[in-house]
């Protein structure tokens, strides 16, 4: 079998599981009313079970309006409505019981502990990264969706929790906030700068250490948001953290490749406007989660990467092997200023840094960056 034709079948496999477990009667019967729609004298409705498939169909395979109307027999115009809007309706009616942020001091433990279980990484409220979701250039914008790597795109940030899933996703600034200046204008930002996520206070922490969020080069370095030390002039103990944090991250970047595996539209440059293509994006990481808990078959032991047990060296995931890396998600660009981060910024980091290397050690962590894992 072809490449190309392996990768239509993954995409056509997904959208078969998908169907099957948002098929149960309990699932179908919540989402059935947002896409049911009456017949009149002039035309018969398309049922909602049509919808429905039209839907994952458009998601998995990241095939056109045009090329759709063949296989589903709904012309391309029709389809231009109804998968926007049924996209809309799967994360309305989804959303509440799979894509909660944590709402309590002790929901964020339970998702600190899963990071402490199982990557050793204490008081973790979850891992932070962005990517840019190609998009057609939108009518009339100039040059606001414009990245740095030459394209229109939106920006897609998220919160990966320790177990692969999404728990807060933030869609729809523009490409051109790739500096890391996306961060201060989500919610998410707000609300922490505003201390209203009702996080565990430091007391109340491992070590007496803030409850921190992992982010990347692209962040900056924040009291609750810890990033990696620049790669110039590291240090041995900068190296340890550096690999800590990274290995934590992991994550993230195995959530990202699975949706990006699984649901080829985000391959392709999409063509709606902003605001469907928002719910297009909302929709995939719902689906994610649900499907995460709900279907055997949507991942499996061998999906996700994952360390050996004797060498401890990363044995990759096979959605690396399913995709190409040209078809990644492009992620965001870095932000190397350090320099204006606070004092209590600086001084957590270098908390967590004395840790890794103390207290907090891992017995394989030497002989990793040794071998360069850093």
């Amino acid at each position: 079998m072809n490449l190309k034709k392996r990768k239509y079948v993954i995409a056509a496999t997904g959208m078969i599981v998908a169907y099957k477990y948002m098929s149960k009667r309990k699932t179908r019967k919540v989402i059935q009313p947002h896409i049911t729609k009456q017949d009149t004298i002039m035309r018969q409705a398309i049922p909602a079970e049509q919808r429905l498939i039209a839907t994952l169909r458009f998601l998995a395979t990241g095939r056109s309006y045009e090329d759709l109307k063949f296989s589903t027999g709904i012309a391309a115009q029709t389809l231009g409505y109804i998968i926007p809007e049924t996209c809309r309706a799967i994360y309305e009616v989804l959303r509440d019981s799979y894509m909660q942020m944590p709402q309590t001091k002790n929901d964020w433990k339970k998702v600190a502990n899963g990071f402490k279980e199982r990557w050793q990484f204490i008081n973790c409220g979850g891992c932070i990264d962005g990517k840019h979701i190609r998009i057609v250039q939108p009518a009339n914008s100039g040059a606001l969706y414009y990245n740095y790597k030459n394209y229109y795109s939106i920006v897609l940030m998220v919160i990966v929790s320790y177990n692969y899933e999404f728990i807060y996703v933030d869609i729809g600034k523009q490409g051109r906030l790739s500096d890391g200046g996306f961060i201060q204008a989500s919610t998410f930002y707000t609300n922490l700068q505003c201390q209203t996520l009702d996080l565990p206070k430091s007391d109340e922490c491992d070590e007496g250490y803030n409850f921190v969020f992992i982010g990347d080069a692209a962040f900056g370095l924040e009291e609750r948001i810890l990033k990696p030390f620049s790669q110039q002039s590291l240090t041995h103990e900068k190296r340890i953290y550096n690999y800590r944090l990274s290995r934590a991250r992991n994550v993230v970047e195995n959530a990202f490749g699975l949706i990006s595996n699984r649901f080829r539209i985000l391959h392709t440059a999409i063509n709606v406007n902003v605001q469907d293509t928002n719910y297009i994006v909302l929709a995939i990481c719902t689906l994610h989660n649900f499907l995460m808990r709900n279907s055997s078959s949507y991942v499996k032991p061998s999906t996700f990467d994952t360390e050996n047990s004797e060498n401890h060296d990363i044995v990759p995931g096979t959605w690396r092997q399913e995709i190409d890396h040209n078809s990644q998600l492009q992620s965001l660009q870095n932000n190397n200023n350090v320099k204006n981060s606070s004092v209590a910024s600086k001084n957590n980091r270098n908390n967590y840094l004395e840790y890794f290397n103390g207290k907090g050690k891992i017995a394989w962590q030497e002989e990793m960056i040794r071998r360069g894992k850093s």
